[in-house]
Parts: C-alpha cells; sequence; structure tokens
C-alpha cells in the first residue's frame, strides 16, 4: 500500500461534453486518473469515449458501469475498444447497484449478486482470449456458446484490468477473488477499510489461492472545494443526505454511528423535503464520510487515507448544486491536487 493514494476524480451529472472537459483538465494537471459514473440518464461507456479522446496520459475507467445491465459478449466488446481508444489506458469498474436497481432497473435476478460478479469477471476475460480458443460457457447467470469464423483480432491488451465495486464485506471479497482492484463506495471511513475493506479483500484472496497485493484499492471519497469552507461543507451534507436516503445503505451508517441520522433522512426524503434531508446530516457525519472546505482543507482531510489506499478517487457533489457549481468545484479540486510538471502515475 503507497504512503499516499494516487488521485482521481469523478462528477455525476455532468453533460457528455463536461466529462470530457473534466478528463482534460485532469489529464493536463497530472491526475493519475478520471472516472465516470453510470446512472438511468447516462452510459458509462459512451461517456468513456469521450474522456479517453480528450485525454492522453492519465487513466480513464468507469466508476462504475453496470455489469447486470449489459450481456457478457456486449460488454467485453464494449471494454476492447476503449481500451484501444485510450491506447491501453482503460480501467473497466464493475458494479451491480442494489437489489432494486437489479430487479426494477434491469429486470434482472437480484439474489446472489457477488456470486454473479465471480461469474462475470472471469467469462469477460475469456472472451478477450476469444482470439486464441472458443468460449462455451453454462453457468449459473449467464450461457454463451461462441465460436467466431475467420481470423479474429486480438484486443489491445490481454488482460484490461477489473475493478469490481463493493459495500457490504461479501462483495468487497469479490475484488479479491477475482478483481484486479475494489472501487470503495462514498460513505468509507479509514476505520472502515482498516477493520473491513482490507479483511474482507485478504479473505477473498487467500480463498482463491492469490495475494491481496495483487490487488488495487481504491475508493470514491466525497471532496468538496470553495473558499467558504462552510459552502463546501454544506455541499458535501447535501450529497450525503443523497446517499443517506437510499434504505440499503442504512445497516452501513450504523455500523458507522450514524443510523439516526439516515432514518431522519429517510424520513424528509419521503416527504420530499429536501432542506430537512440535508439539515439532518450531522457536522460530524460531514467530519467522517467528506472531505470539504478550503484547498488546504481538503487536502489535509486526505492524508487521514494515507497507507490506506492505493487510489482515490475525488467525488464532486451534485446534489442540489447548478452544472455550473459543480464544474467549477470539480475544477477546484483538479487546481488544488493537480501537479502539471509531474507525470501521471497510474493508478
Amino acid at each position: 500500500m503507497a504512503a499516499a493514494p494516487t488521485i482521481g476524480i469523478e462528477v455525476q451529472g455532468a453533460t457528455l461534453r463536461g466529462a470530457g472537459e473534466i478528463a482534460a483538465a485532469a489529464d493536463a494537471a497530472g491526475l493519475a486518473a478520471a472516472w465516470t459514473p453510470e446512472l438511468y440518464d447516462r452510459s458509462a461507456t459512451i461517456t468513456l469515449a469521450e474522456m479517453a479522446h480528450r485525454t492522453s496520459r492519465c487513466t480513464v475507467g468507469t466508476a462504475i458501469a453496470y455489469g447486470v445491465g449489459r450481456s457478457p459478449l456486449t460488454l467485453a466488446a464494449e471494454a476492447r475498444d476503449l481500451d484501444e481508444l485510450s491506447d491501453g489506458r482503460f480501467v473497466l469498474g464493475l458494479g451491480n447497484g442494489t437489489r432494486r436497481m437489479i430487479s426494477d432497473w434491469h429486470g434482472q435476478d437480484p439474489d446472489a449478486p457477488a456470486l454473479r460478479m465471480e461469474e462475470l469477471v472471469p467469462l469477460l476475460r475469456e472472451l478477450w482470449r476469444l482470439h486464441e480458443r472458443p468460449v462455451d460457457h453454462d453457468g449459473r447467470f449467464y450461457r454463451l456458446k461462441l465460436a467466431p469464423t475467420g481470423e479474429l483480432t486480438p484486443p489491445r491488451r490481454e488482460r484490461i484490468p477489473i475493478w469490481t465495486a463493493g459495500v457490504n464485506p461479501r462483495m468487497i471479497e469479490v475484488a479479491g477473488r477475482v478483481g484486479d482492484g475494489l472501487l470503495g463506495h462514498v460513505l468509507t471511513t479509514p476505520a472502515y477499510l482498516t477493520d473491513v475493506v482490507h479483511p474482507a479483500i485478504e479473505k477473498g484472496a487467500l480463498r482463491n489461492d492469490r495475494s491481496p497485493r495483487d490487488v488495487t484499492v481504491a475508493t470514491l471519497l466525497l471532496a468538496a472545494v470553495h473558499d467558504d469552507p462552510a459552502v463546501a461543507r454544506r455541499e458535501a451534507a447535501a450529497q450525503l443526505a443523497f446517499y443517506a436516503s437510499v434504505k440499503t445503505y442504512g445497516p452501513l451508517l450504523e455500523r458507522l454511528g450514524f443510523g439516526a441520522a439516515g432514518a431522519t433522512i429517510r424520513e424528509a426524503f419521503a416527504r420530499g423535503d429536501h432542506a430537512a434531508m440535508v439539515a439532518a446530516v450531522p457536522e460530524a457525519m460531514v467530519d467522517a464520510l467528506a472531505t470539504a472546505g478550503t484547498p488546504d482543507d481538503v487536502r489535509a482531510g486526505l492524508r487521514r487515507f494515507d497507507g490506506l489506499l492505493d487510489h482515490a478517487i475525488l467525488y464532486v457533489p451534485s446534489f442540489l448544486l447548478t452544472p455550473e457549481r459543480v464544474r467549477d468545484c470539480a475544477l477546484g479540486l483538479i487546481d488544488a491536487f493537480g501537479d502539471r510538471k509531474a507525470p501521471c502515475s497510474t493508478p
């Protein structure tokens, strides 16, 4: 584990061109990576293509793309294309989303999400070797039988890095069992990394006779920067309220000591009262789950993750913010952490 993590950035809610602009700024500033999320109104892979086109040095990755929403064949082909487009700078970050997302958004079986991912990741790697041998897979979640005719061009890289998302211990284990890296959730603290994340990765790795050192540990970290620290903290509180409104994260908030706040936020969300949601976020929750304030404040706040992460993805708040403010915050974070004289470090 590095003494200090390399730095990436991710913006939720940006336009397609806006995501490219942020990625270009991160690339020019010497950040290690630029990442893109996915939701019901934005494709991670299409956005990633724009980001790859606008960058030349930094890693570009999906954090996350929904593995459950695509067939393995489609996902493998998209990853091949994106790795080629980025000249080998692509990381495929995969996640399932919540059980409700799996069933309601994608119409898939929400049971055993960890087993689903553990079946998908090796299958993708098999498909990237399709130029060497046919693929005949009959599993619990996926069936695929493919023997291409004619000569097939190999992918740019035989092993495109796959980082899997995890919040609870069993999903975190997936990264240790089959992944090249872990993408942790925004609701992460140093204590959670020490007590839950690292042991789960080690458990998963040892189960499959792997070394935990082979798994890159990364997580999204909520970060907001403003000349007025109170403004940045309020923006961070709004984003925390957004995540706390999701019932799935209730047990995690309980573990972190913010179960009561989470319950109040969910009640306010049910009423459609956004102001009450934000007001219910205690200052201690912002201190624990975000780094917010002036550039110096944000840099100091990130130091508590030294020795615990290989890569930190600065996650820009967007809930209740204008697109202009989201852009300004992202560029402010890039300026705070960038070093235009230094070459990019890979995550």
